[in-house]
């Protein structure tokens, strides 16, 4: 027997309740990051989830686009005036195909593809692709000219650039030559 009245095996009830104590902190502490964990887990596979719906149809989408670049192609090469003197079944084609190209933009936009809006005519490299510098009028420099080919976003993903040119700078300007002598 120890000096406490207790079998040498034993230990005092103070140093039990400090053992238990730690254990009880330890547990706790294992079970608030196992709660933590699922948790993120959890909110991981729900955001997965939300983007393999919305993302899903990205590779018909591109392959939609093709489609609708030709009939844009189409009704592009029938000018106004020559819509205007054509005969009446020549104008039910053509507006059968501004119809259905209007129905195929609007399922494509149901489904979160959007055309990428360049109507305020400034150039942004992660929206826009410049395939060209042409003289740009009244435009600043850098500015969007004429949209080539229009661009799409799927969500707030980029699903195809918009194919544009850019107005260049006139030459001679900025670089300190006097273009007037």
């Amino acid at each position: 027997m120890s000096e406490e009245g207790l079998p040498e095996n034993e230990l005092p009830i103070s140093d039990i309740v400090d053992t238990l104590r730690a254990e009880n902190a330890d547990l706790r502490d294992r079970l608030l990051r196992a709660l933590a964990e699922t948790e993120n887990t959890r909110r991981r596979a729900e955001r997965e989830k939300q983007d393999a719906s919305q993302y899903a149809v990205t590779k018909f989408a591109r392959d939609m686009l093709q489609i609708a670049d030709n009939f844009a192609r189409a009704l592009a090469a029938a000018p106004a005036e020559l819509r205007a003197a054509a005969d009446p079944q020549i104008k039910a084609v053509l507006e059968g195909v501004e119809a259905t190209e209007r129905q195929l933009l609007q399922t494509m936009e149901r489904h979160g593809v959007a055309i990428i809006d360049t109507a305020d005519g400034k150039f942004d490299p992660n929206l826009h692709q410049a395939i060209a510098e042409v003289p740009g009028g009244d435009k600043p420099a850098g500015s969007i000219v004429d949209v080539v080919q229009s661009g799409y976003k799927i969500g707030d993903r980029l699903l195809r650039p918009a194919m544009v040119t850019v107005a260049r700078r006139d030459a001679g300007a900025g670089n300190g030559i006097d273009t007037k002598a």
